[in-house]
């Protein structure tokens, strides 16, 4: 397996987006796979190889992106629970799949894949064009952001709903359209990013596995096991 290059601009948290991206293969390099864990975001995402610009939504799963000799790709990273508006569709109708974003907006999307093929910079032109989009679309779900602050403090899905004044099945279904997962799977998905951000800081696993809410180090390996497909220093070694 040949290592990418993989590069992340970060975006103003008001924006509504979490980072544009780019990857492309090092000189030489010969085809690879790329592993994509969860991470509760949905990508809009633009191959210059093939032109079309496709929705990856939300995963519970790692996925594994074959990637060609010379691919370069372009895209934005939306924060959770604020795509839905722009993209015209719940987040759990794209969960675990990647569609091209022509069958949402139609030849929208195509005028957006031809100018990203003239631009001289198309990530920043991606960008421009997405936070467009964002400004005129209807708001985010409101809730969203209490939400995850909730859930990622390791409230219980009872808790998080009495803090949002809503019953538990409202949350779910709110969770659900804006995020692509019920609770207790966002909370799940939450925690692992949590112990991934601190294990790439060095954090011992003990340690990681005390911060990020885990019962003990046994539980922490099991969950990245769970959703990432392989171990946590493998996981971040890659």
């Amino acid at each position: 397996m040949t290592s990418s290059v993989y590069r992340e601009r970060p975006a103003g948290p008001e924006s509504g987006l979490a980072c544009t991206w780019t990857q492309s293969p090092p000189p030489g390099a010969g085809p690879y796979v790329q592993r994509v864990v969860p991470d509760g975001c949905m990508d809009v995402i633009w191959p210059q190889r093939t032109g079309e610009l496709l929705v990856a939504g939300p995963d519970t799963a790692p996925h594994l992106a074959r990637m060609v000799p010379g691919e370069y790709v372009v895209a934005v990273r939306f924060r959770p629970g604020t795509a839905p508006p722009v993209l015209g569709l719940p987040a759990d109708a794209v969960r675990d799949v990647r569609v091209p974003l022509r069958l949402l907006w139609g030849s929208a999307a195509d005028a957006l894949a031809e100018t990203l093929a003239a631009a001289a910079d198309p990530e920043t032109t991606l960008q421009q064009r997405v936070l467009e989009y964002l400004r005129s679309a209807p708001p985010p779900d409101p809730a969203v952001p209490a939400m995850i602050a909730a859930l990622g403090a390791s409230c219980s899905v009872r808790e998080t709903a009495d803090r949002l004044g809503l019953s538990e099945r409202q949350l779910r279904r709110r969770s659900l359209s804006a995020c692509g997962y019920g609770p207790k799977t966002l909370q799940r998905i939450l925690r692992f990013q949590l112990a991934l951000t601190l294990a790439r800081r060095n954090e011992p696993y003990a340690a990681v596995a005390q911060l990020a809410g885990y019962s003990d180090q046994p539980h922490l390996a099991h969950e990245v096991r769970e959703l990432a497909g392989v171990s946590l220093t493998e996981l971040v070694d890659g």
